[in-house]
């Protein structure tokens, strides 16, 4: 569990992880080596993940976000689906919901081509007994984009 000194480390870091340990520290009322302890512990802990570059989608050629609405097949290994879901490029968020559907698949892709080859891809591999695909068409709130080459 995190203090409320972790918290402001993290929310700190969640807007500029290049800023160094001794700026975090005056901002907090730490020194370096206390602000280097707490962040070692909470990537320990799993509380931090990663550190990561927020890239803008469309200057990374990938400026389509959708939204795929995904009920699995009868029969079909969620944990391959899950797998393969992890492993595809274009996927950017892949969450397991309640209600009539399993899963809400967001991607990110450079048209809406590559959408349909997206879609294409998931009835091929006999993952889904139905779909529904929803285009962004902007943001308001979104987290940042993690380019997957």
């Amino acid at each position: 569990m995190l203090d409320e000194i972790d918290r402001k480390i993290a929310a700190l870091l969640s807007q500029d992880a290049r800023q160094s340990l001794a700026q975090i520290g005056a901002q907090v009322g730490l020194s370096t080596s206390a602000v280097n302890d707490r962040v070692r512990r909470m990537t320990e802990r799993g509380a931090i993940r990663g550190f990561s570059a927020d890239i803008d989608a469309e200057a990374a050629g990938q400026p389509v976000a959708a939204f795929v609405w995904v009920a699995l097949a009868e029969g079909v290994d969620e944990g391959a689906f899950r797998v393969a879901m992890v492993e595809h490029r274009a996927v950017t968020a892949c969450h397991h919901v309640t209600g009539p559907w399993s899963y809400l698949v967001q991607v990110r892709l450079a048209d809406l081509a590559g959408v349909e080859e997206f879609l294409s891809g998931l009835k091929a591999g006999g993952w889904i007994a139905r779909s529904e695909t929803m285009i962004s068409l902007s943001a308001v709130v979104e987290p940042p984009f993690r380019f997957r080459g």
